[in-house]
């Protein structure tokens, strides 16, 4: 299934998406006398209650036994698929976008990549859907996308080892992780975050996709490795260049390897999400660095007002955003106000 939240006269609804249509999902289950939940958040706390009924109405969905309830794309508003995550998580999966971001900074592959996966928590209330991207002033200092792909978890649980952990997962969706480098590259100098560079904007999109419906492009782990893996090409565009290409069969860690860490002592809970981090060539970071590596004439790029970044993964869709301007605050502008002031008085 291709489950979808939606916006519709303002309201916030779960839909099934099937060749460019979406189907109402509580409106089918009233008309089959189902139980169903009216959204996605309420939809991952019952599975055990919900998923059964939408599999059977996805199913009669595809036959074409509904004539109510369904919309095209363009009369309803996309939204994230899981608007209200209950955490959101960003791991470090692959050792190719590792390698290249510290060989560019001139330093070694650091060690302890191999040895455990690691993750860091963003702001599960900035997460976004298909469309615009607001963004503030400072934002535009270094704007970068991520191209990954995200696990939602379907299931409670705590201590999960890793041969167990991909049953808690209930689908996957494309994640765009944006940056704000230069707030990011300040930040990190204290050796805490990110957090401002990072906590603006995590896009989700198009859809959720069951873990059943990539069972066709399942691998097995790299060696050493837990867990499923995916054939699944990861491009990203921008105004219609391509500027990224990888590939989810390219991660190191599983995803079943990432829940058993972000389980270890803590519950993990249905409506979590959590991305693989950035594939490699998934950002202007990288990609600049490699590029002025190689040619001290390169010129850097990175999103700036009006961009579209369109995000393509095979299985999973094409997410599409458009970067806006938002407001002229700036804490990058008041902190050098602030050092002014400081230098001025001695």
């Amino acid at each position: 299934m291709k489950l979808v939240s939606f916006s519709r006269n303002g309201h916030e609804r779960l839909g099934l998406y099937h060749e460019g249509q979406v189907l109402d999902l509580e409106q089918a289950a009233d008309y089959d006398d189902l139980k169903m939940a009216s959204n996605m958040a309420k939809f991952l706390r019952k599975l055990d209650k919900y998923e059964d009924n939408a599999r059977l109405i996805h199913g009669k969905f595809i036959e074409g036994k509904y004539k109510k309830g369904i919309y095209g794309l363009n009369e309803i508003q996309l939204l994230s698929p899981v608007p209200k995550p209950t955490s959101c998580r960003d791991g470090y999966a692959f050792r190719q976008h590792v390698e290249a971001a510290r060989r560019n900074r001139g330093v070694e592959m650091i060690k302890e990549f191999d040895e455990y996966p690691i993750f860091y928590f963003t702001n599960h209330n900035a997460v976004m859907g298909p469309g615009e991207i607001p963004v503030m002033k400072d934002h535009l200092e270094k704007l970068d996308f991520e191209l990954e792909v995200a696990a939602v978890i379907g299931k409670r649980g705590r201590n999960i080892p890793a041969e167990e952990a991909d049953e808690y997962i209930f689908g996957y969706t494309i994640m765009n992780d944006m940056s704000a480098r230069t707030l990011q590259m300040e930040e990190m100098l204290l050796n805490l975050g990110p957090a401002k560079g990072k906590d603006f904007s995590t896009v989700l999109g198009p859809w959720l996709v069951t873990r059943d419906e990539l069972a066709p492009y399942r691998i097995s782990a790299k060696d050493g490795h837990i867990g499923e893996r995916y054939d699944l090409k990861m491009k990203c565009w921008v105004n219609e260049k391509q500027v990224s290409e990888g590939n989810t069969g390219d991660m190191d860690w599983t995803f079943a390897e990432i829940v058993e860490r972000c389980a270890y002592g803590a519950d993990i809970l249905p409506g979590d999400v959590i991305g693989s981090g950035t594939v490699g060539t998934g950002c202007f970071l990288e990609l600049n660095g490699t590029g002025l590596r190689l040619n001290p004439e390169f010129k850097p790029q990175w999103l700036q007002t009006g961009d579209t970044v369109t995000m393509e993964i095979t299985g999973l869709g094409r997410l599409e955003n458009t970067i806006v301007k938002e407001g002229d605050f700036s804490i990058l502008d008041k902190k050098k106000r602030v050092s002014q002031i400081l230098k001025e008085n001695g």
